[in-house]
Order: C-alpha cells, then structure tokens, then sequence
C-alpha cells in the first residue's frame, strides 16, 4: 500500500514538473525578453533630448502679453484629456462660487493691464494648445474647514523652463501684499506646482513650455474679512497682481516709458 502510494506521488510530481517546464517554454516563446507586451517600437519613443523643442526658442515680436485664466471658469467644458477635473467648481463663501469671484478680479486685471499696455487674453479652465504669452496666470480663491485660516499665495510649476517663474512670482508677492495687506500663506500646495495648465508634456491643452506661468490663491474666500475684500474690492485685488505683472515686464524691456502708467 506504500509502495503504491509512492508511485503516485512520483507520478504527480513528475506531472507538475512537465507541466512548469511547459509552462516556462510558452512563456519565453511567446514573449522572449520577459518584459510586458505592447511595449513601443524605437521609432515612437520620443526623443531622448527633452529640451529638443524649445531650445532654439525665441520670443515672437510683439507687445507684452498677459493670459489669464480664471480658475474654475467652464470647467464642464474641459476637453476629453482632463475630463477628470469638469466637476472641479473650486471653493464658495459669502453666496459666491470660486469662478464667480476669479472672474470679477480677472476683468478688473485686463483693464490695468490694457491700460499700460499690455495685451491681454482672459481664459476658462481649457488652455489653447501650447499657449505662449509673456506671463500665463491662473486666478483661484481659496478655502478651509478653519474659518480663521487666511493669507495668499503664489507658486510655479515644478520645472519652469522659462527660467523667469520665481521673479514674476517676486514681484507679484511684494506688490500684492503692499496693496492688499494680505498676509503670505507659506503652505504652498502640490496641486499649485502640478497644475494642470502647466504640464505640457502631458497635455496637448497646456501652456507652452517658454511661457513663464503662475498660479495665485488670492486669499480664502472661507475667511470673513478676506472674503469682503474678494467679492466687494476686485479691483483692489487685481491692483495688488497688476501692479506686480507691470514691474516685471517692465524688468524685462518688454514696456515702454509710454506705456507704464499705473
């Protein structure tokens, strides 16, 4: 009984030895370098250079030029790419929608802009196709469960190729915290260095990579006092950015003495 019971034990085993070595067999015939399918042929990986696209790049001529994007803007209408972020509606306070609010301050900005100057475009949450101006800044409010927490904040992107981010967003700071009297909220956030609007390489509606970008929490629209400001003063809100904007292209020869009126 034993001696049976042996047999069919080696019996088995030598079963499910053939069977791995099979197993084995298929599996490198069928994929030989034991990476994943549907991997890409050599042609359609993309060059090895990634500055290949930009590194000739030089300014069109022109007039300064400024986008503006307001936060939250027809986010519903965001391309198929981001159709992620289309119930993105942002924050609320005082009876108000974030977008509502960005949009207010956005128009207020276009006119002190246009008046040194400087083209301007407004812009909803969709970006044009590697869109190029001197200075790309998107509009938000902020806010929090804290009714307390208050302060504003600027930041750029993660890699900022234009190499110009970190002194538009100095100016801008200065200005706007001398006219607003805004305190500066030092936690800037993932999502403000990975905005959307910002990762070209990963979108085709994105900014392109030579526009010096931005993105500006105005103050938290949760907080009572800077909420007033936020929905009753815009165009003291968008004086603290304007104000900022002018200084810069202005350290950028990009104005006229004609032009700087403020």
């Amino acid at each position: 009984m034993k001696h049976n019971k042996y047999k069919l034990f080696l019996i088995l085993l030598s079963g499910i030895a053939l069977f791995l070595l099979y197993s084995t067999h298929l599996n490198n015939k069928l994929n030989p370098t034991g990476a994943p399918p549907y991997s890409e042929a050599e042609e359609e990986v993309p060059d090895t250079t990634p500055f290949s696209k930009f590194v000739n790049w030089k300014r069109p001529d022109g007039p300064a030029k400024v986008g503006i994007q307001i936060g939250h803007w027809k986010s519903n209408e965001l391309p198929d790419e981001l159709e992620k972020l289309r119930s993105s509606t942002g924050t609320s306070g005082g009876g108000k929608y974030e977008w509502e609010v960005n949009l207010e301050i956005s128009k207020e900005l276009v006119k002190l802009l246009e008046t040194n100057g400087i083209t301007t475009e407004l812009l909803p949450a969709t970006v044009p196709p590697e869109y190029w101006a001197d200075v790309f800044i998107s509009i938000h409010a902020d806010g929090s469960l804290n009714r307390l927490t208050n302060g504003f904040k600027i930041a750029t992107p993660w890699r900022d190729w234009s190499l110009k981010g970190s002194k538009a967003a100095d100016f801008i700071e200065i200005s706007y915290g001398k006219i607003t009297n805004f305190p500066k909220d030092p936690k800037i956030t993932r999502n403000m260095k990975g905005y959307y609007a910002f990762s070209w390489w990963k979108y085709e509606h994105a900014v392109h990579p030579m526009t010096t970008s931005l993105i500006i929490e105005t103050g938290f629209l949760t907080n009572p006092y800077e909420q007033r400001i936020l929905i009753n003063k815009p165009e003291l809100i968008a004086r603290g950015i304007a104000e900022g904007l002018i200084n810069y292209l202005d350290s950028e020869n990009l104005l006229t003495k004609q032009d700087v009126q403020q």
